[in-house]
């Protein structure tokens, strides 16, 4: 059964950063896509960000500039740097893997 345990979330101030990770517990990682999304309170669950297992990454408009998703294949394990965060970025965070195994999310809160 795949696990994905996201790390690193908190509160922090608008302009800070965050890094969140997200180890999976599978036996072959590389072959996933991976992906970050998000939900702020009252709204849908949003794509934030993918990478594939060569790290090829897309990310949506509204952190472009801002976020980058890179992964280490060897830790089965990705990353979301939050760089000049706003409070719209407010949200529970998700990891996912390979569109249909999902992370109990974790929470990042900005604050203005």
């Amino acid at each position: 059964q795949v696990q994905l345990v996201e790390s690193g979330g908190g509160s922090v101030q608008a302009g800070g950063s965050l890094r969140l990770s997200c180890a999976a517990s599978v036996k072959v990682f590389h072959i996933y896509i991976m992906a970050w999304y998000r939900q702020a309170p009252g709204k849908e669950r949003e794509l934030v960000g993918s990478i594939t297992g060569d790290g090829t990454t897309k990310l949506a408009d509204s952190v472009k500039g801002r976020f980058t998703i890179s992964r280490d294949n060897d830790h089965k394990e990705i990353y979301l740097q939050m760089n000049s965060l706003k409070p719209e970025d407010t949200g529970v965070y998700f990891c996912n893997l390979g569109t249909i195994n999902w992370g109990q999310g974790i929470q990042v809160t900005v604050s203005s």
